[in-house]
C-alpha cells in the first residue's frame, strides 16, 4: 500500500502531538516529521518528500501565508492543507489563491480530519463546510477557476436524505412524487430541496438536475461527501 506522506507544522505541542498520533494510527498515512515552526522546512520537504502539508494557519512566530508560497514555489507538487479554528473568508481565499488545496477545523471530528487528508491526496480541494454559502463560492469560483461548483460541493456537508432528493430529482421527479418514494410530506420534501440550493450554491431545482448529470465527478463527490443524520 502506497501510504500518504504527511508533514506536520504545529506550534502548539498539545494539538502537534494529538494530531501526530491519529495520523500514525491510519494504515494508509505516514507522519515523516512534524514540527513546532517553519524553520529549515526546504530541507525537511527535500529529505522527506511528503505528499501533503498540515500547516497552522495561526502560527506564532511565522506567516503562514508566507510559508505556503515557499513551499509552492519549491515544491509545487507538495498539497497543502491549513488548519484553524475557523478561518474567515478573506482568509480562505488568499490561501486558495496562493495554492492551498484543502482547510480542516479544528474542532473538526476525526472522520471529516481523516477524509479531508484522504480527498486531497486523491487531487480534490475541499473549502472549510462553513464557507460554502452561496455568495462565498462564487466568489472562489470566479477568483481560482479550477475550484469549480463540483470542486466545492466534495467539501459540503450532505445528509443522506439529501443525497437521496438529489439523486431523484436528476431522474426527473417531482417534489410530490418524491415525497411518495420517501415516505415524507411534500413540505418536508421543499425544505430539503431548499436545502441542497444552498449547499451546492444553486437557484433552482433544474440547476440540481443539471449539475447531477453534466458534473463528471458527482457521483464521486456524493461518495465522499460528508453523511449525517437526517
Amino acid at each position: 500500500m502506497k501510504k500518504i506522506r504527511i508533514l506536520l507544522i504545529e506550534d502548539n505541542r498539545l494539538l502537534r502531538d494529538g494530531i501526530s498520533a491519529m495520523v500514525k494510527k491510519q494504515a494508509d498515512m505516514h507522519l515523516v516529521a512534524s514540527a513546532g515552526n517553519s524553520e529549515n522546512i526546504p530541507m525537511t520537504l527535500e529529505k522527506h518528500k511528503p505528499n501533503i502539508v498540515l500547516l497552522d494557519l495561526g502560527l506564532q512566530s511565522q506567516n503562514s501565508l508566507q510559508v505556503v508560497k515557499l513551499i509552492k514555489k519549491d515544491f509545487p507538487e507538495t498539497k497543502i492543507i491549513v488548519m484553524d479554528l475557523i478561518p474567515h473568508q478573506a482568509d480562505v481565499l488568499e490561501f486558495v489563491l496562493v495554492g492551498v488545496s484543502g482547510f480542516i477545523l479544528k474542532d473538526a471530528n476525526i472522520t471529516e480530519f481523516y477524509r479531508t487528508i484522504r480527498s486531497v491526496s486523491e487531487g480534490v480541494k475541499v473549502l472549510p463546510p462553513h464557507l460554502t454559502a452561496s455568495l462565498f463560492s462564487q466568489i472562489v469560483k470566479h477568483a481560482v477557476p479550477e475550484f469549480k461548483p463540483s470542486l466545492i460541493a466534495e467539501s459540503v456537508r450532505m445528509t443522506k436524505r439529501e443525497r437521496q432528493v438529489i439523486e431523484l430529482i436528476a431522474d426527473g421527479e417531482s417534489n410530490k412524487e418524491i415525497a411518495q418514494k420517501l415516505h415524507l410530506s411534500t413540505y418536508t420534501v421543499k425544505s430539503h430541496v431548499h436545502n441542497i440550493l444552498e449547499k451546492l450554491a444553486l437557484h433552482t431545482r433544474v440547476q440540481i438536475a443539471k449539475h447531477a448529470h453534466l458534473s463528471e465527478s458527482y457521483k464521486t463527490v456524493l461518495d465522499n461527501t460528508s453523511l449525517i443524520n437526517e
